[in-house]
């Protein structure tokens, strides 16, 4: 696989809670960044104009960064170098938790001297009683277009936004599968997009859809209900796109996506094992999970610690995916925080009616299924 573990220490006055997105340029130097409440540029001063992020009583009950899982995405706008979109949103009712918006946030990095600024902030996209958080994104079958998505609380109703060169376009809505109403959880699309995978802890429900890229529409739901007594945790797909792995506090589980019985296919690779970071009470648990660009799968603990966990194999069955708990020592202390990134490398649906714009992105076929080297991610660690 592409790329390789590289730790290092940057001091930044940006803190992290669990929202945290980055942007890199092609070389792998950090862009911009953001916590949810205000966007950091590369210096790690407030860019110019970034300030004022998702307003709403709960952002400023947390000016040190939200405490909401994949609560901003950032994306390159298709045909427009240096132009960023970033979708945000918050918890607007702090009883019902639920966000009310879906914003659009707009970075220019021609400005303040190529450090970059916000053109616009905060524009509404969808009005709605929606699920906190999960807002997620995957390259459409051309190759070049977004699907954005996110999830009216309450249902079983997905909102659809369509990225291009032109702008954002929708929202569009499609019912499927169960109602869906847990503020925590994770969502992901499978490395080559053909399959997304929605987990919400309260009721500890899993949902697997297949996807097509040139429609934007998920079918095929298979709902799963594991059977423990967790509340939080993570999904990630194996870089071949057939493994599932499911993070759920004190568990995880590989399910084969390519069995006959994907919930029968469910092996149980490990249980916590009673460490902790760097001591009592801080347990390094299992939580959110994101796919690499070196081809593991990296969880957070859930807790403010010094590790992370890895799968070294994500592509092998069962237990011979090697996960190895706490596997990765930080110099810095870690709060929930791992990036919200899609796939950015992922390229055209190859032979299908989409594939209409002659767009080859150039990844080796062993990575292409990745984000490859070219755009290489950070997970920033901040103290306490």
């Amino acid at each position: 696989m592409s790329g390789s573990l590289i730790i290092t220490t940057v001091t930044r006055t940006m803190d992290y809670k669990r929202t945290n997105a980055n942007i890199t340029d092609a070389s792998g130097n950090l862009l911009f960044s953001t916590n949810g409440a205000y966007i950091a540029n590369a210096t790690g001063d407030t860019m110019y104009n970034g300030t004022g992020l998702n307003p709403s009583i709960y952002t400023s009950n947390y000016p040190e960064g939200l405490h909401i899982s994949q609560a901003c995405l950032i994306l390159t706008k298709p045909d427009a170098p240096g132009i960023y979109h970033l979708f945000h949103g918050t918890i607007d009712d702090q009883i019902g938790q639920f966000a009310q918006y879906l914003y659009l946030t707009t970075i220019d990095m021609s400005l303040d001297g190529t450090l970059g600024g916000v053109v616009s902030k905060n524009q509404a996209l969808i009005a709605d009683m929606l699920n906190v958080g999960k807002i997620t994104a995957v390259r459409h079958a051309n190759g070049r277009d977004w699907w954005v998505f996110c999830h009216k609380q309450n249902t079983n109703i997905f909102y659809r936004l369509l990225v291009t060169p032109d702008g954002v376009s929708g929202p569009d809505q499609q019912a499927i599968g169960i109602a869906r109403y847990a503020d925590i959880g994770q969502v992901c699309f499978s490395p080559d997009g053909s399959k997304f995978a929605y987990y919400w802890g309260e009721g500890e429900d899993l949902e697997i859809f297949d996807f097509d890229r040139c429609t934007g529409l998920f079918a095929d739901p298979v709902h799963i209900l594991i059977d423990d007594d967790n509340s939080m945790g993570g999904v990630a797909f194996s870089p071949n796109s057939r493994f599932l792995y499911v993070s759920s506090v004190e568990d995880v589980y590989q399910y084969d996506t390519e069995a006959p019985d994907i919930t029968a296919s469910m092996v149980h690779i490990a249980h916590w094992d009673g460490f902790y970071s760097p001591s009592p009470p801080f347990a390094t648990l299992f939580d959110i999970a994101q796919l690499a660009p070196d081809g593991k799968i990296y969880i957070g603990t859930g807790n403010g610690t010094q590790h992370l966990h890895v799968i070294h194999d994500p592509d092998e069955t069962g237990l011979a995916c090697n996960i190895e708990q706490h596997g990765i020592a930080l110099p810095k202390y870690f709060m929930n925080s791992l990036p919200n990134h899609p796939n950015y490398h992922l390229g055209p649906v190859d032979g299908s009616v989409c594939d209409s714009l002659g767009i080859n992105v150039g990844c080796p076929k062993r990575c292409c299924g990745l984000v490859c080297r070219r755009t290489r991610t950070r997970t920033p660690v901040t103290s306490p």
